[in-house]
C-alpha cells in the first residue's frame, strides 16, 4: 500500500516561489502533481517516474514549475516559480505503476496542500 503525503503550500504575492514536497511510503514507479481550484475538475499538472527521469508537464505550466524526485528520501518535489493567480489551488500529489497511468487515474493520493497566489 502507499501513501503520500504533501506539504509546503501556502499564501504567496504572485511572481513569487513555493516549494511542494509529497513524501511516498511504498513503492512507487510514478508520481505526479495535480491541482483542483474549487467548483472545477481536478487538472494534471506534472509528472515523472522513477526509472529514468522522464518528466512531462502542463503546457500551462512549462517553464515556470519544475517537478523532481529524491530516491533516497523517496519524496516527489515540485519548484513553482512565477506564482500566477490561477495558480491558485489544491495541489494533490498522486503515484502509480507507471507514468502512462499516473497522468490519467493515478490509484494513489495524497490529501492536497492549498497554494492561493494573492495578485
Amino acid at each position: 500500500q502507499v501513501q503520500l503525503v504533501e506539504s509546503g503550500g501556502g499564501l504567496v504575492q504572485a511572481g513569487g516561489s513555493l516549494r511542494l514536497s509529497c513524501a511516498a511510503s511504498g513503492r512507487t514507479y510514478a508520481m505526479a502533481w495535480f491541482r483542483q481550484d474549487t467548483g472545477k475538475e481536478r487538472k494534471f499538472v506534472a509528472a515523472t517516474n522513477w526509472s529514468n527521469g522522464q518528466r512531462t508537464y502542463a503546457d500551462s505550466v512549462k517553464g515556470r514549475f519544475t517537478i523532481s524526485r529524491d530516491n533516497a528520501k523517496n519524496t516527489l518535489y515540485l519548484q513553482m516559480n512565477n506564482l500566477k493567480p490561477e495558480d491558485t489551488a489544491v495541489y494533490y500529489c498522486a503515484a502509480d505503476t507507471s507514468l502512462s497511468r499516473v497522468m490519467t487515474t493515478p490509484n494513489y493520493w495524497g490529501q492536497g496542500t492549498q497554494v492561493t497566489v494573492s495578485s
